[in-house]
């Protein structure tokens, strides 16, 4: 699935609660996550890691959504390698 259509797919079925919630408590979702991830990382569960992956790029898509951000767009950030040195791999400092 593209980046594009899996925005849209996770706007269909939480931007009803999302936009409830607001940025702020989207947020503190996406940290919550964030959390559990930095849990399953030290635990090395695969089946885990897999879950907890997905649900932080759910929640960053979410509050994407929320405030009008094209992920597809902002990760174009990084087309042409790093936006720093214009370089890949990235040969800053």
């Amino acid at each position: 699935m593209e980046l594009k259509e899996f925005q849209e797919r996770i706007r269909e079925i939480y931007y009803e609660k999302d936009s409830a919630r607001g940025t702020a408590g989207t947020f503190q979702w996406l940290a919550e996550e964030v959390g559990e991830l930095a849990r399953a990382l030290r635990t090395g569960n695969r089946e885990n890691l897999d879950e907890e992956f997905a649900d932080v790029l759910a929640w960053l898509v979410s509050l994407a959504t929320l405030c009008g951000v094209s992920m597809e767009e902002a990760a174009g950030k990084y087309r042409k390698g790093c936006p720093k040195c214009m370089k890949t791999p990235c040969l800053c400092g």
